[in-house]
């Protein structure tokens, strides 16, 4: 208690005037906030506003050694990471950013080559309109939206038909019926827009899973309507129960189009995906798909130059080798010296965190691990500069192909091509456009390779879904400006994510939703967030993610000025005092998050 004993004999000398501390020329105010960082609460005396840390404690100088103390220090600059860290430093905390790679975002991430800017994984933003779950990101840290296109929808190709998979309910509902109008797909139809509208419903009001205490489930009992409860028992059920249960898992236009999206929203299969999950990814475009100017890019610019001007701290080609310590006290071992944090977040996937974490996260992971192991998968992508020429022949730039339905999905069988807007220059020089094909993949075929077998694999790989895409643009890279394929050995390189595992985990009933990764396991303040937790892969989930584990920092925080405010209040301070005493000490509470109590 001696800095509450200096803040005391301070105004007992000058109750009216700031007067030296027993730590020396600070006032008497920071005096006051000295008391909150001996445990666990920084002292925000010297912000100038609520959710502005622009005087934010740095960190270690790996020169001259000087140590400060960070409320979080947050490992991995993907978009859950970033996320997470933009919503604590705009409630006034200081963080801190880990990222190995020289620039943020991960597998959301872009690259520039030639005048072109390539997104190498995600590529689109989903529900970042207002009322969103993205759109409450954007929110939450008061950042306008960025410029961006609003897609309407795109096109499957599957092996004998077209299908429109347009954002708009109706025009989407007549378009479907071209896969079958009888009374079984309409039933089956009806189910799934039931679940995806109750559960887009319960995503955007911050239903948690899995449950694990009271506040979970009450949580999830207020974002379902009562009504709607009985879909729970949908929970049990994959995608292809639903299929059997009305009798169409025989039909295999049907079954293509909803195994493509599945693998791309939910990394699964169909007879895999559990079904609420399925029902979100296969209703995605109705939740809104944009694509920022410049594609990732265009979204990434601003978001981090918003971050920092909150005050926020981005450390790039910084990889964190080793987590010590406990809550209150961390120590981030990095290859540009150590980081003091009180709380970390470890935004990477959980196979990593097991690596780098404290002893006890590593134990508690253990078993999710082992589960998860056989449920990686990864993925190849080309990236191609062409003259707009060769792609002017599309209304829609977003197509997703199917070419065999009794072939494997993956490796080109089920594909991705993303092509920038027209007139989007900051994608790609007047006159061209960027286009980016992807599919998902083993990862096994592409580890134990000699130098000459891996150039060789990759190329014909690369050649392989140009070839494919050329269904679409038949025109595709005849006179490319750029050209190159990236594998998991390049996501390994570029993500340091172990194997270069790509998607999360594929889910199935056995490892998601109740079964998921949790937000906190093993370590009090030590927290994890990304596609290997819940709710899985995607820009939409990863936002999702970082809401709920911004809130579990902050609630940490306020316990820790509760139980701060208990020893307070058995200190006796003389009444003539007890207003000044409020008077200092009230600010730096509230920027805490904890509202003052009256002394009567």
């Amino acid at each position: 208690m001696a800095s509450l004993r200096g803040l005391l004999d301070a105004l007992e000398s000058s109750p009216n005037e700031p007067a030296p501390s027993p730590l020396g020329t600070r006032n008497a105010r920071k005096t006051a906030g000295s008391f909150l960082p001996r445990h666990g609460v920084v002292n925000q005396a010297n912000q100038p506003r609520f959710g502005r840390g622009r005087d934010c404690p740095k960190s270690q100088d790996a020169k001259s050694g000087n140590t400060a103390m960070w409320d979080v220090a947050v490992i991995g600059g993907g978009i859950a990471g970033m996320a997470t860290a933009a919503r604590l430093q705009t409630c006034g905390l200081s963080t801190i950013v880990l990222e190995a790679h020289r620039q943020t975002g991960g597998c959301a991430g872009y690259y520039c080559r030639h005048g072109f800017s390539f997104d190498v994984g995600a590529t689109t933003l989903v529900d970042f309109e207002p009322g969103g779950v993205g759109g409450e990101l954007l929110q939450a840290i008061g950042m306008e939206p960025v410029a961006a296109e609003t897609l309407p929808g795109y096109v499957a190709w599957l092996p004998d038909r077209q299908v429109t998979l347009h954002r708009d309910r109706p025009r989407w509902e007549a378009q479907r019926r071209l896969l079958g109008d009888s009374k079984s797909h309409v039933q089956f139809w009806e189910l799934l827009d039931r679940l995806a509208d109750t559960f887009w419903r319960a995503s955007r009001l911050g239903v948690k899973l899995p449950i694990r205490s009271c506040r979970d489930a009450w949580r999830a009992w207020q974002t379902i309507p009562l009504h709607n409860l009985p879909l729970a028992r949908y929970a049990r059920w994959t995608l292809g129960d639903a299929l059997r249960r009305y009798g169409l898992r025989a039909d295999k236009p049907l079954a293509g189009l909803l195994s493509m999206l599945v693998e791309d929203t939910v990394h699964s299969q169909v007879d895999d995906a559990p079904l609420i999950n399925a029902a979100l990814g296969i209703t995605i475009r109705g939740a809104g798909l944009m694509r920022a100017c410049g594609g990732m890019r265009g979204f990434w610019r601003p978001f981090v130059a918003h971050y920092k001007a909150a005050g926020g701290e981005l450390r790039l080609g910084v990889l964190a080798h080793r987590v010590t310590g406990r809550f209150g006290d961390f120590n981030v071992e990095t290859s540009q010296g150590n980081i003091a944090a009180r709380q970390v977040v470890a935004a990477v996937p959980v196979s990593l965190t097991a690596h780098i974490g404290p002893p006890a996260v590593a134990t508690s992971l253990k078993r999710y691990v082992q589960r998860d192991a056989p449920c990686q998968g990864g993925a190849i992508v080309v990236s191609l500069g062409v003259p707009e020429i060769e792609v002017a022949c599309q209304k829609f730039t977003n197509h997703q192909l199917l070419f065999d339905y009794n072939l494997p999905l993956g490796n080109g069988n089920n594909m991705f091509v993303s092509v920038s807007s027209p007139g989007d220059i900051a994608s790609a020089p007047a006159g061209y456009r960027a286009v980016m094909l992807s599919t998902h993949c083993d990862l096994s075929p592409w580890e134990n390779l000699s130098p000459q077998e891996y150039q060789s694999q990759k190329q014909a790989a690369g050649c392989r879904l140009v070839e494919l895409a050329r269904r679409v643009y038949p025109e595709l890279a005849r006179h490319a400006v750029v050209q190159e394929t990236g594998t998991p050995r390049t996501y390994q390189r570029f993500t340091h994510r172990p194997r270069g595992a790509v998607g999360g985990v594929r889910q199935s009933l056995h490892n998601a939703n109740q079964h998921a990764v949790p937000y906190e396991v093993g370590c009090r303040g030590f927290w994890l967030v990304g596609d290997t937790t819940w709710p899985g892969l995607g820009t939409v989930a990863c936002v999702l993610g970082s809401r709920h584990v911004a809130e579990g920092v902050l609630r940490e925080r306020r316990r820790t000025c509760n139980r701060t405010l208990r020893q307070f209040d058995g200190t006796q301070v003389p009444s003539h005092h007890l207003p000044e005493l409020s008077r200092r000490l009230d600010p730096i509470l509230r920027q805490a998050g904890v509202e003052p109590r009256r002394v009567p």
